[in-house]
């Protein structure tokens, strides 16, 4: 199979699973990893102990690839299963696992798997922390409590569709956003769109059923009125840190329901401003955004996997938009005083690509965007990687490649999750 690229000589020893997916580590094989479709080498530097709330999962239909340490080779290990780690929001991961699929037709499900070695007596991912995770912490979401806040709320609402359809998001899929409408914290969830300008590739709500990819989450089937929107915002914004968020992996592109966004947005900031008025967005429909930017919004996430339109139209297949839409809605936001963000989809071997990395540094120098959130893109490794252009120039690999961004955009936070503008925070404090 010959050999990885070489970069260090390091004691990391291989983790496999057996065919009932018990988890093992090789008494002599050294782990490699992928950097998209390129076996490496792994950096002791590009490692940190696997986190609180990571789970090791078993890759189907593929055989994990070790390296021999005599003689540097490339070993398949025959009847067995590589393992994953999905790592918890917050970590960046910076390497694929190292493996070879036995069916090459057969997709892995829509996670983010990333490297996991065995080294000093511990597991360890090729990954680096991102961000504060305190807030998005499991251990902060208790599930009894949980249970009585979301019976005790849909109890004063229960006429409100949203809050019943987050409470299955929140005690079902376990989502923390959910589950922050029910701890009325911090930023919470408002789905509002079962309708999409886009047909993303990756979609994790909804997919075509020749896909192969089963969708982890079911999207919203109803139209929400005006006035649930405005009873979960009044519900949700009662302290100066909450932030209420259109644009959830259960919906579609909350801007197609600007009709009803705005005028629900007019009316809450008609009673309160306290806290933030949010959207995740794909920032296509440049008017519909201008609008929302209009009536009062605060926060703005652009999601972004490339900033070449070859690459961004392959991933996010936009129905009458273009990339260049996604940059004038960011553009008049920010012209607007909105705080906006990206929600860069971050896959290793594609993100530190040369050519990726001086476009989109470009399109954020341009549109002023003040945050990265670099959120790990949940994707079948063979299915991306055969549907985007090839890499066009050198691979910095995921660590050089995010320090690069700081070096370039000195000015643009670097983490993972929505960031309150400080000052912005200190005006809203003043006014509670």
């Amino acid at each position: 199979m010959g050999k990885a690229k070489k970069r260090g000589d390091f004691p990391m020893y291989l983790v496999y699973a057996d065919e009932k997916g018990n988890v093992y580590d090789h008494p002599g094989l050294f782990a490699v990893a992928r950097n998209g479709d390129i076996l490496t080498e792994i950096l002791e530097e590009e490692l940190i102990p696997l986190p609180e709330g990571s789970t090791l999962v078993s890759l189907p239909d593929t055989e994990p690839i070790g390296m021999d340490p005599d003689t540097g080779e490339m070993v398949k290990l025959d009847g067995c299963t590589a393992v994953g780690a999905l790592v918890p929001q917050g970590i960046t991961r910076l390497l694929l696992p190292g493996y070879v699929k036995t069916n090459k037709e057969s997709k892995l499900p829509l996670f983010g798997y990333s490297a996991v070695v065995w080294k000093d007596n511990r597991f360890w991912v090729t990954g680096r922390a991102s961000d504060d995770i305190y807030k998005w912490d499991p251990l902060n979401f208790p599930m009894d409590e949980l249970r009585q806040r979301v019976a005790k709320t849909l109890e004063t609402f229960p006429q409100n569709r949203i809050l019943n359809h987050l409470s299955h998001c929140a005690l079902e899929y376990e989502c923390l956003t959910a589950s922050n409408n029910f701890f009325n914290r911090w930023e919470g969830s408002l789905p509002v769109s079962y309708t999409c300008n886009a047909g993303c590739y990756g979609c994790i709500s909804e997919q075509p059923d020749d896909s192969g990819f089963p969708s982890p989450q079911t999207r919203m089937n109803f139209k929400p009125t005006e006035d649930e929107l405005v009873e979960v915002m009044l519900h949700h914004l009662k302290t100066p840190e909450s932030i209420i968020s259109f644009g959830q992996g259960c919906e579609g592109e909350p801007s197609t329901m600007a009709s009803i966004i705005v005028p629900a947005m007019r009316r809450v900031r008609e009673t309160t401003d306290m806290g933030f008025i949010n959207i995740n967005t794909n920032a296509g429909l440049t008017d519909h955004i201008k609008g929302i930017v209009d009536a009062g919004l605060d926060l703005m996430r652009v999601s972004i996997i490339s900033a070449i339109d070859e690459h961004y139209n392959a991933y996010y297949r936009p129905r009458n938009y273009t990339l260049e839409n996604v940059a004038r809605s960011a553009e008049y936001a920010a012209s607007k005083g909105v705080y906006t963000s990206i929600n860069y989809l971050c896959f290793p071997g594609v993100f530190d690509r040369e050519e990726e990395m001086e476009a989109m540094i470009e399109f954020i120098r341009r549109t002023g965007i003040k945050l990265i959130q670099l959120r790990n893109l949940n994707i079948d490794p063979e299915s991306y990687l055969a549907m985007i252009p090839k890499a066009q120039g050198e691979v910095f690999g995921m660590k050089q490649a995010i320090e690069i961004y700081q070096q370039e955009l000195p000015d643009v936070v670097i983490g993972s999750f929505t960031h309150i503008p400080p000052d912005q925070l200190q005006r809203r404090k003043n006014m509670a």
